[in-house]
């Protein structure tokens, strides 16, 4: 597929975007700065600015490209991960523009010309646990895409208001628009440099459900999304299966969630933040669990 990736340089889109390229997919990256990655070739633009991405959804990915003389070819779908991406990195109303005007012009672009298909980055966040002021308990656990998104923050507002927005261009178009709501995302070489904390503390997760994404897999579910046509409008939770500390389930549920309501049976190591509907509807299949890569 030919695929325009917003946000390829960032933490996420890098490792999402080397395993689109293993697949065999053609990416150009949009972002305020390049990314160093053999075949993929980056558009410096700002998002916010209706302007540049109109342009940038109808240009060459290439210079390859100018060789057939045949025009400009379409994208196949976009992936959407550009963003402020989280709060106290600019001010929250910044944040708030950057990512709700950033996220419209993508859709409005994508759908005006015709692109079939729209995959972008919400977040744990929209369930009002990560950035509270004070502890924030869920309604329920396991989290899942049910769970109640009334956050707090400019960060999650804005994230919120995304998936809203993405439904109702869905809604106009009939194209496919897939939201995914992200977890924590690990690198590789973060399980060594810092699980070990988390294993003696595991409080230190608390704020992300005690769960997290590997950043491989992410790359593995975004690809799913890709391979899936059909589903019109929906959201999915990403995760790994395995909780993000070394606590049993029932002493996690002791420990931190005493009242929470337990609505599905769990294994003394599952998540807390449920990647079951993404298993059952795209084929999402993480690989990559810490415990393969920490010695406890």
């Amino acid at each position: 597929m030919r695929i325009m990736f917003t946000g390829g340089s960032g933490k996420a889109g890098r490792h999402a975007i080397a395993h689109l390229i293993e697949q065999g997919h053609r990416v150009l990256n949009v972002d305020r700065v390049p990314l160093d990655m053999p075949g993929v070739e980056t558009r410096i633009a700002d998002i916010t600015d209706a302007g540049q991405v109109f342009d940038i959804m109808a240009s060459y990915a290439g210079l390859d490209e100018l060789e057939a003389g045949t025009g400009v070819p379409k994208f196949d779908a976009v992936v959407h991960f550009a963003a402020i991406p989280r709060i106290l990195v600019t001010s929250d109303n910044e944040c708030y523009r950057v990512n709700v005007l950033g996220t419209y012009n993508i859709l409005d672009a994508a759908v005006k010309f015709g692109v079939p298909k729209v995959i972008f980055a919400s977040s744990e966040t929209t369930y009002g646990v990560c950035f509270a002021d004070g502890e924030r308990k869920p309604e329920y656990v396991p989290v899942d895409e049910d769970h109640p998104t009334v956050p707090e923050d400019s960060y999650a507002m804005s994230k919120v208001v995304n998936e809203v927005t993405a439904r109702s261009f869905q809604q106009r178009s009939g194209i496919d628009i897939y939201g995914l709501r992200i977890n924590n995302v690990i690198e590789p070489h973060e399980y060594a440099r810092d699980f070990p904390q988390y294993i003696a503390d595991p409080s230190l997760r608390r704020r992300n459900i005690f769960a997290y994404i590997d950043a491989r897999d992410l790359g593995h579910m975004v690809d799913c999304c890709l391979k899936t046509d059909g589903l019109g409008y929906e959201v999915f939770n990403v995760s790994n299966d395995d909780s993000s500390v070394d606590m049993p389930t029932d002493e996690i549920i002791s420990t931190f969630y005493e009242g929470v309501p337990v609505r599905a049976e769990m294994g003394p190591q599952d998540t807390f933040y449920a990647n079951g509907k993404a298993k059952q509807m795209v084929g999402f299949t993480p690989k990559h669990g810490w415990r393969r890569y920490v010695e406890r």
